[in-house]
């Protein structure tokens, strides 16, 4: 494991992130915390290997051993992959980008630092004539089915 101190950039201006002065991390996992001392990175760090220790218990697979070098696992794409052509058209005319990878747990929220979703929630309905500001994860599946919903009902 290591802590390293950051220096803030003064011209870093997102106003959902916040600068931290230290990261700890566990070498070769991709496990981390962040905080304003080393205390508070270690202890951010100690928080997000709880949950990742209690995700393994629940998937019924054992805890890396301490030392192993952990892989990236990437999340399902089986609800997304639904939609293929709906979230290319979303991709590109909602986000303004060329392409993105997106998994079933990819959010409105990755693709912006505003404080809400609220600019894209409007740019939805402008688009597709479909209201998905109460869907607060901005969950990109649920937002697919509710606009694939719509576009089957109007078929």
């Amino acid at each position: 494991m290591w802590i390293r101190e950051q220096k803030p950039d003064p011209a870093f201006s997102a106003p959902r992130f916040k600068q931290s002065r230290y990261h700890a991390s566990i070498i070769g996992w991709t496990l981390s915390g962040n905080g304003n001392s080393r205390a508070e990175a270690m202890d951010e760090l100690n928080t997000n290997f709880e949950k990742a220790k209690a995700k393994k218990v629940e998937q019924g697979k054992p805890l890396p051993r301490p030392g192993t070098s952990v892989p990236i696992e990437f999340a399902s794409q089986d609800r997304v992959n639904l939609h293929l052509d709906l979230a290319q058209d979303f991709i590109q005319r909602v986000l303004e980008l060329d392409w993105a990878w997106t998994s079933d747990e990819s959010s409105l929220w990755d693709f912006h630092t505003e404080e809400t979703n609220d600019r894209l929630n409007a740019k939805i309905m402008g688009i597709y004539g479909v209201d998905v500001s109460d869907i607060k994860s901005g969950n990109l599946s649920e937002i697919f089915e509710r606009i694939a919903s719509k576009e089957q009902s109007l078929g």
